[in-house]
């Protein structure tokens, strides 16, 4: 049986910076990306995810990308804006009737194909099981379902078999939540697990001086540099330091210099010159709206710090308002930053851009320093990319 992420058809200004330069499934909410806690959730690790907003996309670590159209069962088709959590789900019977659709609030966020059957698209048709989590209205909700499913994500870790707490660390709360899956933690770090469990996952090196503050997942192949951070879900081959708070690394980021970034989401690749800093918070303590092409969008958030989409870039000492949002590809300089910063944007002037021979160009000496090569698939997607987003 596979599991299908259904995109939506055309993902909203919403989801800026993502929308049509990496799947909705890629994304991070909580520890886990979202078609990682779907294949949790219904127990099913053949996967692939299906729309076209981002088509030939091809990236580290991700599912391959299918067009919309039919599925053939046996399948599960589910959506990809919808963060599931909870216990894992028992597809085959409840009661006695055999489940059609999975369900959350009146609403379908899920599909079951049986074999021999064809799916044509969404419906209301059938018996429906009930599954917990949380519905995602764009990008700026990867900060929502942080605060909602992170606390849950990382004590679930605290049944696996971890190292001990190294010697010379200092551990504020219960030592054993705290879970060091491999890797090397240096004395003099500080973790703090009064408000929720601090996991560590294989391949995690942090550096003396770093204070580690729960809930927080830290992926594997970071390196933790110093600094606070705190409340985030840090992905794969990231490189941290200074103060971090309620963020989401979605992988392969680097903000290796001092700097406070908090209520952000990082896109893959994104790089943070040195002393880069995002506001999370008017000074009317109201609500942040975001700036789009379309025009302003409603958050319903009192924090939001910057969206920053993939490739993205930013020099030394930028300062970034509350509710910015940094597109795909963009490389950030000179001042003042507005709070919408087209794709591939070079500066901030609005004027120049980054040509595709650029973007590759930079890409291919940035992603072989994480020990990822740039493959004829990867490079097809760059491009591809840029041909979306770059015009």
């Amino acid at each position: 049986m596979r599991l299908v992420l259904l995109e939506p058809e055309r993902p909203g200004e919403a989801w800026q910076p993502f929308a049509g330069v990496r799947p909705l499934a890629e994304l991070r909410a909580g520890a886990w990306r979202i078609r990682e806690r779907w294949a949790a959730v219904v127990g099913l690790n053949d996967v692939v995810v299906m729309g076209d907003h981002c088509a030939e996309f091809a990236d580290v670590e991700a599912a391959p990308v299918i067009p919309r159209g039919p599925v053939q069962g046996p399948a599960v088709v589910v959506r990809s804006d919808f963060a599931p959590a909870g216990p894992g789900l028992d597809l085959n019977a409840t009661s006695t009737t055999v489940p059609r659709r999975l369900g959350h609030d009146r609403h379908t966020v899920g599909w079951i194909v049986a074999p021999g059957e064809t799916w044509d698209g969404p419906h209301d048709a059938g018996d429906a099981v009930s599954v917990d989590g949380l519905f995602l209205r764009g990008a700026f909700d990867l900060v929502s379902a942080l605060e909602q499913l992170l606390p849950g994500d990382c004590a679930a870790f605290l049944t696996r078999l971890g190292d001990p707490v190294p010697d010379g660390c200092i551990v504020l709360g219960d030592p054993t939540s705290v879970a060091c899956l491999g890797g090397e933690v240096e004395p003099g770090t500080v973790f703090d697990v009064r408000r929720g469990a601090v996991v560590l996952e294989d391949g995690v090196y942090v550096q003396s001086g770093t204070r580690l503050e729960g809930p927080l997942y830290v992926g594997a192949g970071t390196l933790l540099l110093g600094g606070e951070i705190r409340h985030s879900a840090i992905g794969p081959f990231c490189r941290v330091h200074g103060e971090v708070a309620t963020s989401v690394f979605v992988g392969y980021a680097n903000k290796s210099h001092d700097g406070f970034v908090g209520h952000s989401v990082l896109g893959q690749w994104v790089n943070l010159g040195a002393g880069t800093i995002t506001s999370n918070l008017k000074n009317t303590y109201g609500e942040i709206r975001l700036e789009a092409p379309g025009g302003r969008l409603d958050t319903g958030r009192t924090n939001l710090g910057t969206l920053f989409g993939d490739h993205a870039k930013t020099a030394i000492g930028s300062m970034l308002s509350t509710g910015s949002v940094v597109g795909a590809g963009a490389n950030v300089f000179g001042a003042p930053i507005p709070r919408w910063v087209r794709p591939f944007a070079w500066g901030v002037a609005g004027v120049e851009r980054l040509e595709a021979e650029g973007f590759v160009t930079v890409a291919r000496r940035v992603m072989p320093r994480r020990g990822v090569e740039v493959t004829p698939e990867i490079e097809a997607s760059l491009r591809a990319l840029h041909r979306r987003m770059g015009g």
